[in-house]
């Protein structure tokens, strides 16, 4: 239970921190493994949903969801890892609104991927060092004080 006064978005249990970590952590390296072993497979499937505005808005509806669902039980913002967290449900949270209100936005952000061919290899390197960061918090480190494993 937060403090008088406290927000209960802005207090998030060190289970929650362990919880979202283990569940993303994973989550995050298969999606790096996935675009750095298969660039030209993921290209393909940029291509594809582009032809598609169903499929942005949809995208859109799931991330938000997701951001949103995050937010509601870590809106975290502190100086460690879990902060990582944060950052990533706001992201969602931004880009799945931004995917249902603006389209257009996202079809330009999917071509200068495509244009620029460097790009998909960096957003792996960025995915895979995430993941691995929440990894290791979330199953290799001692837990936070309060949490159980």
């Amino acid at each position: 239970m937060p403090a008088k006064g406290q927000d209960m978005a802005t207090v998030a249990s060190p289970r929650i921190s362990l919880f979202l970590a283990r569940l993303l952590g994973p989550l995050f390296l298969a999606i790096a493994i996935g675009v750095l072993v298969n660039g030209a497979i993921f290209r393909a499937i940029a291509e594809e949903g582009l032809r598609s505005h169903a499929l942005i808005y949809l995208t859109g509806l799931f991330a938000m969801t997701a951001g949103v669902a995050i937010l509601l039980n870590h809106n975290v913002w502190v100086g460690d890892w879990r902060v990582l967290i944060t950052i990533f449900g706001w992201l969602a949270a931004i880009g799945g609104a931004q995917r249902i209100i603006w389209p257009q936005g996202t079809e330009a952000a999917i071509r200068w991927f495509l244009v620029n061919p460097r790009s998909l290899v960096v957003a792996g390197i960025i995915w895979l060092v995430i993941g691995a960061v929440l990894c290791f918090f979330g199953y290799f480190r001692e837990p936070v004080t309060g949490a159980t494993r």
